[in-house]
């Protein structure tokens, strides 16, 4: 099936890579008419974490709810539609099953093309919502499974030139929380408990010095950990702020130092960043002032809160990338896991 727009250009898109399911109308790649997400983090936080096959249950009760309701608040009927983007990767197997079953129904019931989406490419174009890409450009992308520095010399293009050997940055905020007894997802929690502590454990920078885009958590994760465990043998009390303000240091570092040292060393127009860590105020603050004072000529761009996190309207951002470019599939199109950025 060929892609072509109708009167407007108008796309379905459908995102279930993790524990959100969530269902957007976008127009022309850059306006939200509607974006619904259902989270399922209360199902989750008993657990400590994501359990796959609880997700992929709530994702089958809710996805039709959810391709209803984004149709309404969009005011738009299934004929208005150009096409069907959907996330085929990465993420869990069984949650992207469940939207890319969705997605291919949708499409074939209405004649509609259908678009498969990187999860992560989504990411960076939820920044396009901002304001429009402008080639060549750096992101970093943080998340709980991913932490990366992707270089674009155009659109559609996509480079890793560093990425984590271990933990993604938002695996170890998570793993912290846990030995804080915090609850779970625990990044936005130390973020505001950071705020009000100092860095007097003075955790490792792994990794900072190196020559490489490379990241590494693992260290800085067992160090907190090691501290922790240490102290509570000990009967002495630690500060609780004073260690999220400690750890949260260690990563926001790692990842300035890097990011800042790439976007000098590569031509670049803008620096996005993307992904659930890029909700953490204290690393928007730190690049947004070491980018002003670094990297002259450089706009630096973070989605909007309600876009750092899985969502829909971002993957029917990176869709009309795709159809623009002929990149649809037909209804062998499956799931993959590990699906990592080819350079196109």
């Amino acid at each position: 099936m060929t892609f072509f727009y109708k009167k407007r250009k108008l796309i379905l898109a459908i995102e279930s890579s993790c524990d959100e399911t969530s269902v957007a109308v976008v127009e022309d790649g850059r306006k939200i008419l509607a974006n619904i997400v259902a989270s399922q983090v209360k199902s989750h936080q008993r657990f400590g974490g994501v359990v796959p096959e609880v997700a992929s249950r709530h994702h089958v009760e809710e996805i039709t709810m959810c391709i209803e309701e984004a149709l309404i608040e969009a005011e738009v009927e299934p004929d208005d539609l150009s096409g069907v983007g959907v996330t085929y990767g990465p993420g869990l197997v069984g949650a992207l099953l469940i939207g890319i079953s969705a997605a291919k129904t949708f499409a074939w019931a209405h004649d509609l093309p259908l678009i498969p989406v990187n999860h992560m490419a989504g990411h960076i174009y939820a920044a396009n919502f901002v304001e429009p890409l402008q080639f060549p450009l750096m992101a970093l992308l943080v998340s709980g499974g991913h932490t990366e520095l992707v270089y674009m010399k155009e659109t559609g293009s996509f480079e890793i030139i560093g990425e984590t050997r271990d933990d993604a940055a938002g695996e170890a905020y998570d793993k912290v929380g846990r030995v804080l007894g915090l609850s779970y997802p625990s990044g936005k929690e130390i973020d505001e408990m950071a705020h009000m502590g100092q860095d007097t454990y003075h955790f490792p920078r792994a990794m900072i010095k190196e020559d490489n885009y490379d990241f590494s958590f693992s260290g800085l994760k067992s160090s907190f950990i090691n501290t922790v465990h240490n102290a509570e043998q000990r009967e002495e009390q630690l500060s609780t702020k004073d260690l999220a303000a400690s750890f949260q240091a260690s990563v926001i570092d790692v990842l300035t130092e890097k990011t800042i040292r790439a976007c000098k060393e590569y031509p670049i127009k803008q620096l996005v960043m993307a992904g659930g860590v890029a909700a953490n105020q204290g690393l928007r603050e730190r690049l947004t002032k070491e980018v002003a004072k670094e990297l002259p000529g450089v706009t630096f761009i973070v989605p909007p809160l309600r876009l750092c996190g899985d969502n829909a309207a971002m993957i029917g951002a990176a869709a009309f990338v795709e159809a623009e470019k002929g990149h649809l599939a037909d209804y062998h199109l499956n799931a993959d896991p590990s699906l990592t950025f080819m350079t196109i």
